[in-house]
């Protein structure tokens, strides 16, 4: 997959091919409804023998124009890009998110960077896509433009799934998050597709799980969206850096932590931990280290003694080994 990064556009954008296949959108998640209109794009490139196009913002808009209401991250730029190559994007565009260009009217927009730089001949979007100043422009205006310009717009409906409460729910990036916050992990994972993985550098951390017997790595995940405090069963993936994760053969079947070590301080700071189930993986200090979540075990708790602790942790590790089992 060819990318693309750019602030202005109009010279880097040169090397797209004319006539292409575009999609724009920020595809956080890149989950079951993005799929779908990459799925579709991707067709149409191939009955065009053109090139699939993809237009997305870094970092998310909001962050620049709303700090303080900016979402939590479910997809680091570079886990984004495996995604979108795997699902066969050829070339990504990767637009540094400014106040110049989110403040452009739904028409310069589209006059700047479509119609003097990329120049595709389809453009296609879901029925929710919002583009320009304050989110004015949507698909209605989109294809006024597209007659204007003379390209064409395709419209994707979106997905939708049932939850594990029975009720239907259209997939977005919104609705993941929101599971994410609640724990539930296997409704975020059939919105997605595939589990949620948060990835990070791994850090030092107090050795109290070694001293129980129940040695942890801990990640300090960068502006990722962390699922709620809790204890879940998932698997783990390691690399040296945090693009190899994404090509990484080596899983490995853990129980995660996700909480406040309440039992041993009074000082509560949020950890973020995996003890590997089974197997020793070495020294893990440094790595990079990703966590595939996969079921929720158990909401957190304070115990009496770290003896009572380390029998429930064990009874976790039991149960989070019959849950991989049934998964791998």
């Amino acid at each position: 997959m060819k990318i693309i990064k750019t602030t202005s556009g109009l010279a880097e954008l040169a090397k797209v091919q004319k006539g292409c296949v575009l999609t724009i959108g920020n595809f956080d998640g890149v989950h079951l409804g993005h799929q779908e209109i990459i799925n579709v794009a991707r067709k149409l490139t191939d009955q065009r023998q053109s090139e699939l196009v993809l237009m997305t913002f870094e970092p998310h808009p909001v962050a620049i124009l709303y700090p303080e209401k900016a979402p939590g991250v479910l997809t680091p730029i570079a886990l984004k890009k495996h995604l979108l190559a795997q699902f066969g994007v050829d070339c990504l565009v990767v637009l540094e998110s400014s106040y110049r260009i989110l403040n452009l009217s739904p028409e310069t927009f589209i006059d700047e960077f479509l119609v003097k730089s990329v120049q595709p001949g389809i453009v296609v979007e879901g029925e929710d896509f919002n583009f320009g100043y304050g989110r004015s422009g949507n698909v209605q205006i989109l294809k006024e433009l597209g007659q204007k310009f003379n390209f064409e717009i395709v419209i994707v409906p979106g997905k939708e799934i049932k939850l594990a409460d029975e009720q239907t729910a259209r997939v977005s990036s919104t609705l993941i998050r929101h599971l994410l916050h609640k724990g539930k992990v296997t409704d975020a994972a059939k919105a997605l597709g595939r589990y949620y993985r948060l990835s990070g550098q791994t850090t030092l951390g107090k050795g109290k799980g070694r001293m129980l017997g129940f040695p942890t790595a801990n990640i300090n995940p960068a502006n990722q969206i962390i699922p709620a405090e809790g204890v879940y069963a998932g698997f783990v993936e390691i690399a040296e850096t945090e693009e190899q994760l994404s090509e990484s053969k080596s899983k490995f079947p853990a129980a995660f932590s996700i909480g406040r070590a309440k039992t041993f301080i009074s000082d509560h700071p949020l950890l973020v931990e995996a003890h590997i189930l089974g197997q020793d993986p070495g020294d893990l200090y440094g790595k990079y280290l990703a966590m595939d979540f996969v079921e929720f075990i158990r909401h957190q708790q304070k115990f009496s003694s770290p003896q009572h602790l380390s029998a429930q942790i064990a009874k976790d590790c039991r149960y989070a080994k019959e849950i991989l089992t049934k998964d791998e």
